[in-house]
């Protein structure tokens, strides 16, 4: 059943692989998020002019831009101080984690994950924030 404050609440997903890309979108969108999708940071920078989105979901190792230098990019942007970003990487060493951090993510998950651990995630920061 789909909470209602999940209406209208958008996710930017940012990954280099499609396939992951595509099952998040299927996942978010079962869940009633309104879903855009990035191929890399650059991509993603442009996208959150265009689609403002309510919460990031990024990869760390993409071409043109990686994550972390396009987390803190978008940072930058007086609508996206506060949006929440959650790094969804391989990459997840102490030293990884940390830079994620340092970047402006909240929240830092590594691969493989679990939709069901990631979706619940998700789902209470939409709803603890009026976003």
């Amino acid at each position: 059943m789909k909470h209602t404050k999940r209406k209208n609440k958008k996710i930017l997903l940012v990954d280099d692989e499609p396939n992951i890309l595509i099952a998040l979108t299927f996942l978010f969108e079962k869940e009633g998020y309104i879903v855009e999708s990035a191929v890399d940071g650059k991509d993603a920078i442009e996208k959150t002019y265009s689609f403002i989105p309510d919460i990031i979901v990024l990869d760390v190792m993409m071409p043109h831009l990686n994550g972390f230098e396009a987390a803190k990019q978008i940072r930058q942007i007086p609508s996206m101080d506060h949006t929440p970003i959650f790094f969804l990487t391989a990459k997840g060493s102490n030293d990884d984690k940390m830079r994620g951090y340092d970047s402006g993510a909240e929240y830092y998950i590594t691969k493989p994950f679990e939709n069901d651990n990631l979706l619940r995630l998700v789902n209470e920061i939409a709803f603890s924030f009026e976003l």
